[in-house]
C-alpha cells in the first residue's frame, strides 16, 4: 500500500515564513532608509537566511512589491469600503488609516524626496488612491465635483492635516475628527 504525502504542513510553514519576510521588510521600510534595506537585513529581521528570502520573494524588489501589495490591501480594508456620501464614516476611516499607517507613510514621503524610486512610486500611488477616495466618498454630496473642490477636499483630509492637528498640535482623535468634518462640510457647503 502506498502512502500519500500531505503537503499541508509544509505549505503552512512556507506561508508563515513568507509573512515573516514581508513583515520584516515593512518594519525596516517603516523605521529606516531604503538604502539600508538589504536582503541580509530582511533575512536577519525575519529570522531566516538570505537564500530563504530569495526563494520566497525572488529579490529585494520582490520583497518591496509584496509589502506594497500588503499595504494596499490593508489601506483598502481601512478606507475602501466607506459608503459614498457618508461623511462621518469617511472621516473616521481616514483617521484610523492615518493612525495605523503614518510611520510608514511619512518615512516613504521623506525618502521620495531623495529620488528613491520605490518611495516615489509608493507616494504617488498613495496620492492617487487618496484623490480617488475623496472623489468616491464626497462626490455624491455635491452637484459638480470640480478640480478645485476636489483639491480642497484632498487637502482637508490629507495626512499632513492629520499630522498638524493630532501630532503637532496635540489634539485628540475626537477633536481632530471634529475639525476635519468641519473643514469638509465647509468646502461642500461653499461649492
Amino acid at each position: 500500500m502506498s502512502r500519500t504525502y500531505d503537503m499541508t504542513k509544509r505549505k503552512n510553514t512556507a506561508a508563515r515564513t513568507k509573512e515573516r519576510i514581508i513583515a520584516a521588510t515593512e518594519m525596516l521600510l517603516t523605521n529606516g532608509s531604503l538604502t539600508d534595506l538589504t536582503l541580509q537585513a530582511i533575512a536577519d529581521n525575519a529570522g531566516v537566511t538570505v537564500q530563504t528570502v530569495l526563494r520566497h520573494m525572488g529579490s529585494r524588489e520582490g520583497c518591496l512589491a509584496a509589502v506594497a501589495k500588503a499595504v494596499l490591501e490593508r489601506v483598502d480594508s481601512q478606507r475602501g469600503h466607506t459608503e459614498p456620501g457618508d461623511l462621518d464614516a469617511a472621516i473616521s476611516s481616514v483617521l484610523d488609516h492615518y493612525e495605523a499607517e503614518s510611520g510608514l507613510v511619512f518615512n516613504l514621503i521623506e525618502q521620495a524626496g531623495t529620488g528613491e524610486a520605490f518611495a516615489t512610486q509608493a507616494v504617488e500611488s498613495g496620492r492617487t488612491y487618496h484623490r480617488n477616495w475623496v472623489k468616491r466618498c464626497f462626490g455624491p454630496l455635491i452637484p459638480e465635483l470640480k478640480p478645485e473642490i476636489t483639491d480642497a477636499l484632498v487637502a482637508a483630509t490629507d495626512i499632513y492635516t492629520w499630522k498638524l492637528l493630532c501630532l503637532d498640535m496635540g489634539r485628540s482623535k475626537k477633536a481632530t475628527r471634529a475639525v476635519m468634518i468641519r473643514l469638509v462640510r465647509g468646502i461642500l457647503e461653499a461649492s
